[in-house]
């Protein structure tokens, strides 16, 4: 069965400026056909554009939905390496990554990569230190009736 690694990227905003481009649309162009050579030469092929919803944070307690343009890109599992192993439940894992192979920060892993989480450190009761001041107790109430 064929495999896939999908990657999705935020549309371009603003088109580039160039020699010979004068008008939005064709900086914009220009701007997307660049994301996408990009893409391409690293073995990316493209799927398709989507507008999703997006709900953000206005103020304190509001909320508002905008719609960001993505990009969706993929590519055959077997252009991936070595860096992708299969597990006896069928899905594939990620045995390591290297800084900035899957885009920004926030895009740090694809959809169907599922990395092994690390167990946390057991943490004992705190020491206080050798000549540390003393841990202060509750407030004395007749004190602040003062």
């Amino acid at each position: 069965m064929q495999r896939y690694e999908y990657r999705v990227v935020p549309a371009p905003r603003k088109g580039e400026k160039a020699r010979g481009l004068k008008t939005s649309e064709e900086r914009f162009a220009f701007a997307l056909t660049g994301l996408m050579n990009r893409m391409g030469a690293e073995g990316w092929e493209y799927q398709r554009a989507d507008t999703l919803p997006v709900d953000e944070r206005v103020g304190l307690t509001g909320s508002k939905t905008s719609f960001q343009s993505l990009l969706v890109f993929r590519r055959s599992a077997e252009e991936m390496g070595s860096d992708m192993v299969e597990t006896s439940a069928g899905q594939l894992r990620v045995t390591s990554l290297e800084p900035g192979s899957f885009g920004s920060p926030l895009m740090a892993a694809p959809l169907m990569a599922t990395a092994p989480l690390a167990a946390a450190p057991i943490l004992g009761a705190a020491k206080q230190p050798a000549g540390a001041a003393p841990a202060l107790g509750p407030a004395d109430p007749d004190l602040a009736a003062q």
